[in-house]
């Protein structure tokens, strides 16, 4: 039994298999929304700018 998600747009359960090719979405549009908002700024990632993470500055280093 394949594993069911919720689509992070509209909430609709959707199997993820690999037959799915939008997932974690459940269609064309909904990835396009989320899309959007990305491009729109409506998400962002946590942080002040010019902020680097512990990770990141270990990697300088090298």
């Amino acid at each position: 039994m394949p594993a069911v998600v919720k689509c992070p747009t509209c909430g609709t359960e959707v199997a993820w298999v690999p037959d799915n090719k939008f997932r974690p979405f459940c269609s064309e549009r909904c990835k396009q929304i989320d899309l959007g908002a990305w491009a729109s700024e409506k998400y962002v990632i946590g942080g002040k700018p010019g902020e680097t993470s512990a990770d990141q500055r270990e990697d300088e280093d090298d």
